[in-house]
Protein backbone atom coordinates (compact mmCIF):
# COMPACT_ATOMS: atom_id res chain seq x y z
CA UNK A 1 0.00 0.00 0.00
CA UNK A 2 1.18 3.39 -0.58
CA UNK A 3 0.27 7.32 0.32
CA UNK A 4 0.16 9.98 -0.84
CA UNK A 5 -1.09 13.99 -0.49
CA UNK A 6 -2.27 14.80 -3.29
CA UNK A 7 -3.08 18.42 -4.61
CA UNK A 8 -4.24 20.35 -7.74
CA UNK A 9 -0.61 21.28 -8.73
CA UNK A 10 1.12 24.26 -9.71
CA UNK A 11 3.83 25.31 -11.52
CA UNK A 12 5.44 27.47 -7.99
CA UNK A 13 8.53 25.36 -6.85
CA UNK A 14 7.43 26.62 -3.44
CA UNK A 15 4.06 25.05 -3.99
CA UNK A 16 5.25 21.77 -4.19
CA UNK A 17 7.84 21.98 -1.87
CA UNK A 18 4.89 22.96 1.30
CA UNK A 19 3.39 20.12 -0.47
CA UNK A 20 6.50 17.87 0.45
CA UNK A 21 6.74 19.09 4.09
CA UNK A 22 2.94 18.70 5.00
CA UNK A 23 3.67 15.23 3.66
CA UNK A 24 6.71 14.36 5.95
CA UNK A 25 4.71 15.80 8.72
CA UNK A 26 2.29 13.68 8.46
CA UNK A 27 3.84 10.36 7.66
CA UNK A 28 5.88 11.17 10.87
CA UNK A 29 2.46 11.42 12.88
CA UNK A 30 0.81 8.57 11.30
CA UNK A 31 3.58 6.56 11.77
CA UNK A 32 4.17 6.28 7.64
CA UNK A 33 5.75 7.16 4.53
CA UNK A 34 3.52 9.24 2.64
CA UNK A 35 4.70 10.76 -0.23
CA UNK A 36 3.98 14.34 -2.28
CA UNK A 37 1.58 14.10 -5.61
CA UNK A 38 0.05 16.64 -7.49
CA UNK A 39 -2.89 15.90 -9.86
CA UNK A 40 -1.26 18.14 -12.42
CA UNK A 41 1.00 20.81 -13.35
CA UNK A 42 3.85 19.87 -11.06
CA UNK A 43 5.90 17.88 -13.05
CA UNK A 44 6.29 20.87 -15.02
CA UNK A 45 8.89 22.17 -12.81
CA UNK A 46 12.56 22.07 -13.36
CA UNK A 47 14.03 19.68 -11.52
CA UNK A 48 16.47 21.75 -10.43
CA UNK A 49 13.95 24.21 -8.80
CA UNK A 50 13.09 21.62 -6.27
CA UNK A 51 15.85 19.98 -3.30
CA UNK A 52 15.09 16.63 -3.60
CA UNK A 53 13.92 15.70 -6.99
CA UNK A 54 11.47 16.16 -9.36
CA UNK A 55 7.70 16.29 -8.72
CA UNK A 56 5.25 14.07 -9.45
CA UNK A 57 2.44 13.80 -10.94
CA UNK A 58 -0.66 11.36 -10.23
CA UNK A 59 -0.87 9.58 -13.19
CA UNK A 60 3.17 8.81 -13.84
CA UNK A 61 3.36 7.93 -9.96
CA UNK A 62 0.80 5.43 -10.41
CA UNK A 63 2.11 3.70 -13.09
CA UNK A 64 5.79 3.75 -11.76
CA UNK A 65 3.92 2.29 -8.41
CA UNK A 66 2.36 -0.28 -10.34
CA UNK A 67 5.13 -1.27 -12.40
CA UNK A 68 6.94 -2.05 -8.75
CA UNK A 69 3.85 -4.05 -7.84
CA UNK A 70 1.87 -1.71 -6.19
CA UNK A 71 -1.69 -2.23 -6.40
CA UNK A 72 -3.27 0.15 -3.39
CA UNK A 73 -3.33 3.54 -3.04
CA UNK A 74 -4.53 6.08 -0.11
CA UNK A 75 -4.68 8.73 -0.99
CA UNK A 76 -4.98 12.16 1.44
CA UNK A 77 -7.00 15.38 -0.01
CA UNK A 78 -4.99 18.81 0.06
CA UNK A 79 -7.53 20.17 -0.93
CA UNK A 80 -10.02 23.11 0.47
CA UNK A 81 -13.10 21.67 -0.92
CA UNK A 82 -12.64 17.27 -1.60
CA UNK A 83 -15.38 16.79 -3.13
CA UNK A 84 -15.44 20.26 -5.24
CA UNK A 85 -15.02 20.36 -8.97
CA UNK A 86 -11.04 19.21 -8.81
CA UNK A 87 -11.90 16.52 -6.25
CA UNK A 88 -14.10 14.80 -8.58
CA UNK A 89 -12.15 15.05 -11.76
CA UNK A 90 -9.50 13.67 -9.99
CA UNK A 91 -11.25 10.92 -9.06
CA UNK A 92 -12.34 10.51 -12.45
CA UNK A 93 -8.83 10.69 -13.73
CA UNK A 94 -8.27 7.67 -10.99
CA UNK A 95 -11.21 5.44 -12.36
CA UNK A 96 -10.22 6.11 -15.80
CA UNK A 97 -6.49 5.03 -14.98
CA UNK A 98 -7.74 1.71 -12.60
CA UNK A 99 -9.73 0.78 -16.14
CA UNK A 100 -6.55 -0.18 -17.66
CA UNK A 101 -4.61 -3.50 -17.75
CA UNK A 102 -3.01 -4.18 -14.11
CA UNK A 103 -6.15 -2.21 -12.30
CA UNK A 104 -5.85 -1.06 -8.53
CA UNK A 105 -7.78 -0.05 -5.89
CA UNK A 106 -7.79 3.23 -4.21
CA UNK A 107 -9.32 5.00 -1.31
CA UNK A 108 -9.32 8.97 0.32
CA UNK A 109 -9.19 9.67 3.65
CA UNK A 110 -11.49 12.28 5.21
CA UNK A 111 -10.18 16.09 4.32
CA UNK A 112 -10.05 19.27 5.91
CA UNK A 113 -13.26 20.01 7.62
CA UNK A 114 -15.06 23.28 7.97
CA UNK A 115 -14.60 23.11 11.53
CA UNK A 116 -10.44 23.05 11.30
CA UNK A 117 -10.22 25.49 7.96
CA UNK A 118 -12.12 27.93 10.93
CA UNK A 119 -10.05 27.63 13.54
CA UNK A 120 -6.77 28.27 11.31
CA UNK A 121 -8.79 30.78 9.34
CA UNK A 122 -9.27 32.48 12.98
CA UNK A 123 -5.38 31.94 14.31
CA UNK A 124 -4.15 33.00 11.42
CA UNK A 125 -6.64 36.61 11.61
CA UNK A 126 -5.19 36.52 14.83
CA UNK A 127 -1.67 36.22 13.86
CA UNK A 128 -1.88 39.08 11.43
CA UNK A 129 -3.33 41.31 14.01
CA UNK A 130 -1.16 40.78 16.78
CA UNK A 131 2.04 40.95 14.07
CA UNK A 132 0.72 44.81 12.70
CA UNK A 133 -0.98 45.88 16.22
CA UNK A 134 -4.50 46.43 14.81
CA UNK A 135 -7.36 47.49 16.61
CA UNK A 136 -10.82 45.32 15.67
CA UNK A 137 -9.70 45.11 12.01
CA UNK A 138 -12.54 43.96 9.28
CA UNK A 139 -11.87 40.36 7.57
CA UNK A 140 -12.34 39.25 4.51
CA UNK A 141 -12.10 35.21 3.90
CA UNK A 142 -11.14 35.05 0.25
CA UNK A 143 -11.50 31.62 -1.75
CA UNK A 144 -10.31 30.61 -5.73
CA UNK A 145 -14.50 30.86 -6.71
CA UNK A 146 -15.32 28.33 -9.71
CA UNK A 147 -18.34 26.15 -10.91
CA UNK A 148 -18.76 24.18 -7.67
CA UNK A 149 -21.28 26.02 -5.21
CA UNK A 150 -20.61 23.07 -2.67
CA UNK A 151 -17.12 24.95 -2.75
CA UNK A 152 -18.67 28.12 -2.40
CA UNK A 153 -20.92 26.58 0.39
CA UNK A 154 -17.75 25.49 2.47
CA UNK A 155 -16.37 28.98 1.99
CA UNK A 156 -19.30 30.52 3.57
CA UNK A 157 -19.35 27.97 6.66
CA UNK A 158 -15.79 28.76 7.03
CA UNK A 159 -16.52 32.29 7.05
CA UNK A 160 -19.08 32.38 9.44
CA UNK A 161 -17.60 29.66 11.96
CA UNK A 162 -14.63 31.78 11.74
CA UNK A 163 -16.62 35.08 12.70
CA UNK A 164 -17.92 33.27 16.00
CA UNK A 165 -13.98 32.26 17.01
CA UNK A 166 -12.85 35.83 16.76
CA UNK A 167 -15.55 37.65 18.87
CA UNK A 168 -15.75 40.99 19.35
CA UNK A 169 -11.73 41.81 18.83
CA UNK A 170 -12.44 41.79 15.15
CA UNK A 171 -14.40 44.30 12.72
CA UNK A 172 -16.90 43.03 10.28
CA UNK A 173 -16.25 39.78 8.49
CA UNK A 174 -17.09 39.00 4.68
CA UNK A 175 -16.63 36.28 2.73
CA UNK A 176 -15.83 36.67 -1.42
CA UNK A 177 -13.77 35.14 -3.79
CA UNK A 178 -11.28 35.89 -5.96
CA UNK A 179 -12.84 35.06 -9.89
CA UNK A 180 -16.24 33.75 -10.86
CA UNK A 181 -16.95 31.98 -14.41
CA UNK A 182 -19.58 34.19 -16.22
CA UNK A 183 -23.22 34.08 -15.87
CA UNK A 184 -25.96 34.36 -13.13
CA UNK A 185 -26.04 30.51 -12.12
CA UNK A 186 -22.65 30.99 -10.73
CA UNK A 187 -23.70 33.54 -8.66
CA UNK A 188 -22.62 32.30 -5.22
CA UNK A 189 -19.15 33.26 -5.76
CA UNK A 190 -19.86 36.86 -4.72
CA UNK A 191 -18.81 39.32 -4.24
CA UNK A 192 -15.45 38.81 -5.75
CA UNK A 193 -13.11 40.21 -3.79
CA UNK A 194 -12.73 43.79 -5.59
CA UNK A 195 -16.49 44.13 -4.65
CA UNK A 196 -15.57 43.27 -1.28
CA UNK A 197 -13.30 45.94 -0.65
CA UNK A 198 -15.36 48.37 -1.81
CA UNK A 199 -17.93 47.69 0.22
CA UNK A 200 -18.91 49.67 3.59
CA UNK A 201 -17.12 48.67 6.44
CA UNK A 202 -14.24 47.22 4.00
CA UNK A 203 -13.43 50.22 1.86
CA UNK A 204 -11.20 51.88 4.46
CA UNK A 205 -9.18 51.13 7.41
CA UNK A 206 -7.14 47.84 7.98
CA UNK A 207 -8.48 45.12 6.33
CA UNK A 208 -7.11 41.81 6.69
CA UNK A 209 -7.52 39.35 4.02
CA UNK A 210 -7.55 36.19 4.68
CA UNK A 211 -6.85 33.54 1.77
CA UNK A 212 -8.45 30.54 1.46
CA UNK A 213 -5.59 28.76 0.20
CA UNK A 214 -3.64 26.34 1.27
CA UNK A 215 -0.31 26.77 -0.74
CA UNK A 216 1.23 29.70 -2.65
CA UNK A 217 1.47 30.26 -6.16
CA UNK A 218 0.29 32.45 -8.62
CA UNK A 219 -2.94 33.35 -6.90
CA UNK A 220 -1.91 33.67 -3.46
CA UNK A 221 1.34 35.02 -2.18
CA UNK A 222 3.27 38.20 -1.96
CA UNK A 223 3.46 38.27 -6.30
CA UNK A 224 0.00 36.63 -6.78
CA UNK A 225 -3.43 37.65 -8.19
CA UNK A 226 -4.90 38.50 -4.67
CA UNK A 227 -2.00 40.75 -3.81
CA UNK A 228 -2.68 42.25 -7.10
CA UNK A 229 -5.85 42.85 -6.71
CA UNK A 230 -5.62 44.16 -2.80
CA UNK A 231 -3.32 46.94 -4.40
CA UNK A 232 -5.79 48.11 -7.15
CA UNK A 233 -8.83 48.23 -4.27
CA UNK A 234 -6.03 50.46 -2.20
CA UNK A 235 -5.14 52.40 -4.92
CA UNK A 236 -9.20 53.28 -5.37
CA UNK A 237 -9.40 54.06 -1.93
CA UNK A 238 -6.24 55.29 -0.09
CA UNK A 239 -7.58 55.35 3.13
CA UNK A 240 -7.69 51.05 2.63
CA UNK A 241 -5.11 49.08 3.88
CA UNK A 242 -5.11 45.78 3.69
CA UNK A 243 -2.81 42.82 5.43
CA UNK A 244 -2.64 39.76 4.42
CA UNK A 245 -2.21 36.03 6.86
CA UNK A 246 -0.45 33.16 6.33
CA UNK A 247 -2.07 30.83 4.20
CA UNK A 248 -4.05 27.64 5.57
CA UNK A 249 -1.92 24.59 4.49
CA UNK A 250 1.54 25.39 6.53
CA UNK A 251 -0.38 26.60 9.37
CA UNK A 252 0.14 23.30 12.06
CA UNK A 253 -3.56 22.25 12.30
CA UNK A 254 -3.81 20.94 8.66
CA UNK A 255 -1.29 18.41 9.19
CA UNK A 256 -2.17 17.79 12.86
CA UNK A 257 -6.12 16.86 11.48
CA UNK A 258 -4.79 15.03 8.07
CA UNK A 259 -2.53 13.12 10.46
CA UNK A 260 -5.60 11.86 12.56
CA UNK A 261 -7.47 11.59 9.44
CA UNK A 262 -5.25 8.78 7.70
CA UNK A 263 -4.37 6.98 11.43
CA UNK A 264 -8.70 6.52 11.35
CA UNK A 265 -8.44 5.72 7.44
CA UNK A 266 -6.34 2.96 8.36
CA UNK A 267 -7.53 1.94 11.59
CA UNK A 268 -4.27 3.04 13.47
CA UNK A 269 -5.50 4.07 17.12
CA UNK A 270 -5.24 7.51 17.71
CA UNK A 271 -3.66 8.81 21.25
CA UNK A 272 -4.56 12.19 22.49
Amino acid sequence: MKVALVDNGSLEPAAHAGLRSVADAIGKAAGIFVEAVSWKHSGRIPANALEDGPAWTIEPWIRARLADGEREFVFVPFFISPQGAIGSSLRGDLEALRGNPGGFDFSFTAGLTAGALASIVADRAREAGADKGLRRPAVVVVDHGGPSAASAAIRDTVAEAARERLGNAFGPLAAASMESPAGAEFAFNRPLLPEALAAPGFSSGDVIVAPLFLSPGRHAGPGGDLARIAREAQARSPSLRCHFTGLVGTHPIAAEFLSGALREALGVEVHP
